[in-house]
């Protein structure tokens, strides 16, 4: 798989890239967070609450959550990475994780893919390049035979809450005792039914 987009290249590629992504850094600013109105047959809603200090949040920065931990953590004999690449210098990247067992955001389903991770670095974002990732991860996942792709993030990130509500994704639950170990954040799982593979 390949996409162009103006300089921008994109293309699945194997994990042995998987050093090039982790140097692409995922930290953002906090300085909103998205709080959920809502559930049942409505759905949620979301606003956001301004943070009086604002402050860094990195993943990566978590003991064993950054891309190079994930070989050790999980099976990556099924998952998939994209890379976006400007003049052969990658820029940014998304993974998709399929058919893991014991991965509990898929429950154990085969038509389920996990966008597991999307980043884009901080120079190039709002420049379209997280949105095309975005649409070749989807069609990777169709191609692989998913019908719904998953999203985890938290409330913190309201810029990945508003990205996911733009590329069609719906807030399906809002959990907020996911993470004992940060009981400030609250656990939203985003969801989009997928269509038929392109032929």
């Amino acid at each position: 798989m390949s996409q162009a987009d103006g300089s921008i290249r994109i293309a699945e590629e194997p994990f042995t890239a998987l050093a090039e992504l982790a140097r692409v850094p995922i930290a953002f600013t906090v300085d909103r967070i998205a709080v959920a109105h809502g559930a049942g047959a409505g759905g949620f809603s979301l606003t956001e609450r301004r943070e009086d200090r604002p402050w860094i949040k990195d993943y990566d920065a978590l003991a064993g959550q950054g891309p190079l931990s994930w070989p050790a953590r999980f099976d990556l004999s099924r998952w998939k990475l994209l890379l976006a690449r400007r003049e052969r210098r990658c820029i940014g990247g998304a993974t998709l994780a399929l058919k893991t067992p014991g991965l509990e955001m898929l429950e154990g389903r085969d038509d389920v893919a996990v966008l597991w991770d999307i980043r884009v670095e901080p120079e190039s974002r709002h420049g379209g390049v997280g949105t095309a990732l975005f649409a070749a991860a989807e069609q990777l996942a169709i191609d692989s035979g998913a019908r719904l792709l998953r999203i985890e993030t938290q409330d913190i990130n309201w810029p990945g809450c508003r990205f996911y509500g733009r590329m069609g994704c719906e807030l399906r639950s809002a959990n907020r005792f996911a993470y004992p170990q940060f009981p400030g954040e609250t656990q939203l799982i985003w969801e989009k039914e997928l269509g038929a593979p392109s032929r």
